[in-house]
């Protein structure tokens, strides 16, 4: 028997990077999944590549209504869930002189109220004994041009701290994964040049003690360790960074 066969899990989020490989090895694993993405040209590779073996649905984590109407297709497809992984977010790198009130706004409607709102809204659909599982991000030092992304990212952690506390009486654990630098195609900075990506990456590199950048398989099986594995976790962080918060860096 596969490790997670006859899970049913959903995934937003998964169709690139960390909840894409994510999703990749709970297929791998014999779960039946639903992913949702905003882009469209996200979805469509995702259903090329993965075919029959999903269901991915275009939904907009920010969005009130999309995730009313998600809650509703999840239902009929799978009627309840093992497990919800939460990993859609999206990063704007600014120095705080420069944040506009728009770019706030995005951040936080997406990483924060999103997050809340999805597992608000799909927390009736999980099975008694199943699991919430938010992505934040390692809690290191601040880094300049991160205050608001930040921001976003401590809200996430408290919630799940909340919502663990909110669901004991239905044995469902609610925990947070923090990812460091991890080796991803946009490196989480869609809107930055290549050139200033590779100088991000190098630094990334240089300041991790292991001298390296996460793969997000590595982030993957840190998720599902958290969402299936963890029995006796709840209201916990998981730093998957190499060291970058607990280790010295070595010169």
């Amino acid at each position: 028997m596969k490790r997670f066969e006859n899970k049913k899990v959903v995934v937003i989020g998964g169709t690139h990077g960390m909840g894409l490989a994510t999703v990749k090895a709970l297929i791998d694993g014999g779960a039946k999944v639903c992913l949702t993405g905003n882009n469209p040209g996200n979805i469509d590779r995702v259903k090329a590549d993965l075919g029959a073996n999903v269901s991915v649905i275009r939904s907009d984590a920010s969005s009130l209504s999309d995730i009313d109407r998600l809650r509703e297709t999840i239902s009929d497809v799978f009627g309840s869930i093992d497990a919800l992984l939460i990993f859609a977010a999206v990063a704007e790198f600014e120095p705080f002189d420069h944040v506009s009130e728009a770019s706030f706004d995005r951040q936080f409607a997406l990483n924060t109220k999103g997050a809340f709102f999805v597992a608000q809204r799909l927390a009736p659909l999980i099975k008694d004994g199943g699991s919430i599982t938010f992505t934040t991000v390692t809690p290191a030092t601040g880094s300049p041009t991160m205050s608001v992304y930040m921001g976003t990212k401590a809200a996430v952690r408290a919630f799940a701290r909340v919502f663990a506390a909110e669901l004991l009486v239905r044995g469902i654990r609610v925990n947070a994964l923090a990812p460091g630098f991890v080796d991803t195609p946009s490196l989480g900075l869609a809107s930055l040049t290549p050139e200033v990506r590779q100088e991000v990456y190098d630094i990334g590199n240089q300041v991790t003690p292991m001298k390296r950048h996460g793969t997000v398989e590595e982030i993957a099986s840190g998720a599902l360790f958290l969402a299936f594995d963890a029995t006796f976790f709840t209201g916990i962080e998981l730093p998957i960074d190499g060291g970058l918060s607990t280790v010295d860096c070595p010169e």
